[in-house]
């Protein structure tokens, strides 16, 4: 991935504040970049006001100006309770990659919480329950900020992309915006190599760097119904994963999945196989008449809904 190096510029802030004063060659083998890099970190630093200090000469070291701090951040119960029920979210979102990021961003909040808060937001944490039996896809943090921050700025880019049937390919392309529904991340945009808008799960972008070209942002473009349209008209055949409080004979007497397999669980039989209608198969889920669990896809529960809708719609009509 290349990306704005944010967190680097944040790391060489926290080392001169933990050691007072480093080479510009101490903190490139920090960072494992060149020494031309940390001055490219310092200088955005001290655009940010911060007052990072150079001492020149053979002997030469980077240090804050003395008596120089940062401010400590200070939450209240409120706060607190706010963005540790964003971070444990955001978890659950399917930004896995940077989970160790979310864990030490929860550590960091919770040690600097007064006793009593602490306790409060740490018993949400551990109480706090989130369905995750929906499936979804985890796409690389980097691939989030990077094609936000390009969508923001608009910038092209160039990304490898691996298609569902492994197809590998380089594209560039101008995103115009980063969606996350039912379950998966999605940018859309123009892609040069099939000129023509395109759709691309970000879980299956490997690589993903910002361009110097700038592009045209359509007038009156709105991202999520241009996703949803474009979802809609994506032709596939859907694996399903279900399962159902019935038995293995009832089962196979009531369903016409031919292709599928069925296999005895625990108090149920586990349904796994294609289909290439979701309406169909949301209208066959309703017409058995057992209780079920929708394991895969998330788009079958959402089919489902609207056929619920629509029952409820018919029941509200009334013959004068």
């Amino acid at each position: 991935m290349v990306y704005r190096p944010t967190a680097r510029v944040l790391t060489v802030l926290e080392l001169l504040q933990s050691h007072g004063r480093m080479t510009g060659g101490e903190l490139a083998r920090r960072l494992e970049v060149n020494i031309r890099t940390v001055r490219d970190y310092v200088e955005m630093l001290q655009d940010l006001g911060i007052p990072v200090e150079a001492e020149r000469g053979r002997y030469g070291a980077y240090r804050l100006r003395p008596g120089y701090k940062l401010p400590p951040l200070i939450f209240t119960e409120d706060e607190s309770l706010a963005l540790t029920l964003s971070l444990l979210l955001a978890r659950q979102a399917g930004l896995a990659a940077a989970e160790p990021a979310f864990e030490g961003l929860l550590a960091k909040v919770e040690r600097v919480l007064p006793e009593a808060t602490r306790t409060r937001i740490q018993a949400v944490e551990q109480t706090v329950i989130f369905e995750s039996s929906s499936a979804h896809a985890s796409p690389s943090a980097l691939a989030v900020t990077v094609l936000s921050l390009a969508v923001q700025t608009r910038q092209r880019v160039c990304l490898r992309y691996r298609s569902a049937h492994a197809q590998a390919t380089e594209r560039i392309f101008d995103p115009y915006g980063v969606v996350y529904h039912e379950g998966f991340w999605y940018t859309i945009g123009y892609c040069h190599l099939r000129q023509g808008q395109r759709l691309f799960r970000l879980d299956r972008i490997s690589q993903v760097e910002i361009l110097k070209e700038t592009f045209l942002y359509p007038a009156d473009f709105q991202v999520l119904e241009a996703v949803q349209h474009a979802l809609a008209y994506v032709p596939r055949t859907w694996p399903i994963k279900v399962w159902l409080g019935t038995t293995l004979e009832e089962v196979q007497r009531q369903t016409r999945l031919t292709k599928a397999q069925f296999e005895e669980v625990h108090d149920g039989v586990l349904v796994c196989g294609d289909v290439d209608d979701l309406p169909w198969a949301a209208r066959l889920l309703a017409s058995l008449g057992v209780p079920f669990i929708i394991h895969h896809p998330p788009e079958l529960r959402t089919a489902l809904r609207e056929y619920a809708l629509t029952l409820i719609r018919y029941t509200d009509h009334i013959d004068a």
